[in-house]
């Protein structure tokens, strides 16, 4: 099998989700990498009603044959009713970093 990357990306509702979850995926090797943004502002309807609410992004860096079992776990512990949760093959990945995430650290 190939060795491909993903990118995993959510919005959780505080840094402190973010850094639970984060923990918890790279924690139990579901994830090699997790970077947690800075808070953004989200506007989307919701049940006939306009949302404004500060939201914090978590994106993910996620071995192709861990996915499934990433993109699960993130369901399991998002604390919204229908997170957003969206993945996509990485294209182009730097030789080394793709070493890593398929080595014994990033394992």
């Amino acid at each position: 099998m190939a060795r491909r990357l993903h990118i995993v990306a959510t919005t959780l509702p505080s840094a402190q989700d973010a850094e639970r979850i984060a923990g918890a995926l790279v924690g139990e090797r579901l994830a090699v990498c997790a970077q947690i943004g800075a808070t953004v502002r989200s506007r989307y309807r919701w049940q006939g009603e306009l949302e404004d609410r500060p939201e914090t992004p978590l994106v993910l860096k996620v071995r192709h044959d861990r996915l499934e079992a990433c993109v699960g776990s993130l369901q399991a512990l998002h604390p919204y009713e229908t997170p957003e949760i969206l993945a996509w093959p990485a294209e182009t990945v730097d030789p080394g970093y793709l070493a890593w995430a398929y080595g014994e650290d990033g394992a």
